[in-house]
């Protein structure tokens, strides 16, 4: 997860421009689908893609999701790893490992 230094520079960076007014939840979400989109164009028609712009648009996602985590009071590092739990118990190692099949078909496709 972020550092206490970044977690501190992005406050700075925004309370220095007062653009905390603009940062509601549901702007933020829609600022991390907007960044996560421009994110994916990077890859749009080929495999290959520009390095620098990738880590660009890949800082802007984060750097929204860090807003957002800010903004409804939530630690990333808690939500992150209760959610590795809960996935986890989805999909446990002994069925899932190396398959992207769903959840719900793991053990439908074993036989």
């Amino acid at each position: 997860m972020p550092s206490p230094t970044t977690l501190a520079a992005l406050r700075a960076f925004v309370a220095e421009r007062d653009w905390d007014q603009f940062h509601s939840p549901e702007n933020l979400a829609k600022s991390i689908s907007i960044e996560a989109s421009e994110l994916l164009e990077c890859f749009q028609w080929s495999p290959d893609f520009n390095q620098q712009r990738v880590e660009e648009e890949l800082a802007d996602v984060v750097t929204y999701c860090i807003h957002l985590a800010n903004k409804i009071g939530v630690d990333l590092d808690e939500i992150v790893m209760r959610k590795l739990e809960s996935t986890g118990k989805k999909y446990p190692v002994d069925l899932a490992r190396g398959r992207m099949t769903k959840y719900t078909e793991l053990v439908e496709d074993q036989e």
